[in-house]
């Protein structure tokens, strides 16, 4: 199949040349990258050489994986910061229309320009990609070394798994034990070399997301019971990102969970007292699989001055422990 180009002048559109029910994402002009190269099996945008550079806020902010996680990033940087831009970095263009919606401006994984911008954040999950540190690599290049850069990884890499307790002095799990820490640490030393942060937050969850949900759709799960999880609302995950960013700080490591570990039992014990669930949970038959860890970030709450609006899983609920 042959490929069709498609060139234009570097142009902007301003507020008044689009549609009212647009204006309100479009506060200040946005530029539009020229040139569309397209097949039947693909679509690449890419700036020319001879055009300008966008004009970037001082506080305008892209997300590298707008899923989830970093659209709750965007609603609460927005409330802080009503004037700036967002943009969101995706690897397919299947949700450009939603984010449009959402006030966030979409951008395809392979468009080719060198715009920095002051705030980088980074949610995406390693699952999409085979080069997980080099995606984080190519996402620190787009920080201008400004505001701040901050990475959402994960709790797994504490070495711990007895269900004793971890907090953000406890050490991680060597370079080829697995292969799951290994691809987060090596994601993580990437962020840290270029100054950034690393925030990294135990079981995300909200009332139709998280493991909760997963095992009540499975009915009988395969683990013991007795593993110790621990967890951290999307909406609390979200707002110790953005407070992250917004202290501007350079090479540290934090810890997101809400001080509260369940079982796995206790956890669905929780879910079917709750009475907010149609399906029934049947229960764990697994005896021989690893415990867990009792997380505390009790050090990260002092430092950066943040408490979680769900304080415990029960809280959410609304029920009691």
């Amino acid at each position: 199949m042959g490929t069709i180009s498609c060139v234009s002048n570097f142009i902007f559109l301003s507020k008044n040349s689009i549609s009212p029910s647009s204006q309100p994402f479009f506060k200040k002009p946005i530029p539009i990258f020229q040139s569309f190269n397209f097949s039947s099996s693909s679509l690449q945008v890419s700036a020319s050489s001879t055009s300008g550079k966008a004009m970037v806020g001082e506080n305008d902010l892209l997300i590298v994986g707008p899923g989830v996680l970093g659209r709750l990033v965007a609603e609460k940087w927005r409330e802080e910061h009503p004037g700036c831009q967002i943009y969101g970095q995706t690897v397919t263009t299947d949700h450009h229309n939603e984010l449009i919606s959402l006030g966030i401006n979409p951008f395809f994984k392979e468009t080719k320009t060198d715009q920095k911008f002051p705030y980088v954040i980074f949610c995406a999950p390693p699952s999409k990609t085979p080069d997980y540190a080099g995606d984080i690599r190519l996402a620190a290049l787009s920080w201008n070394g400004e505001g701040s850069f901050v990475f959402t990884s994960s709790s797994a890499p504490y070495d711990c798994n007895d269900n004793g307790p971890c907090d953000e002095d406890t050490p991680t799990v060597p370079i080829g034990r697995s292969p799951r820490t290994d691809t987060l640490l090596k994601a993580e030393k990437v962020v840290l070399e270029f100054d950034g942060c690393v925030v990294r937050l135990a079981g995300l969850y909200k009332m139709d997301r998280g493991a909760h949900f997963y095992w009540l759709h499975k009915g009988t799960v395969d683990a013991r019971p007795d593993h110790i999880l621990n967890l951290i609302h999307y909406e609390d995950a979200a707002s110790l990102s953005v407070t992250i960013l917004k202290k501007k700080l350079r090479g540290r490591i934090f810890l997101g969970c809400d001080n509260h570990p369940l079982s796995r039992q206790e956890v669905m014990d929780l879910v079917d007292k709750s009475g907010k669930f149609d399906k029934k949970f049947q229960g764990f038959t697994g005896t021989s699989d690893p415990l867990g860890k009792k997380l505390n970030n009790s050090n990260t709450r002092k430092e950066l001055g943040w408490e979680p609006k769900y304080p415990s899983f029960a809280h959410f609920l609304g029920v009691s422990e």
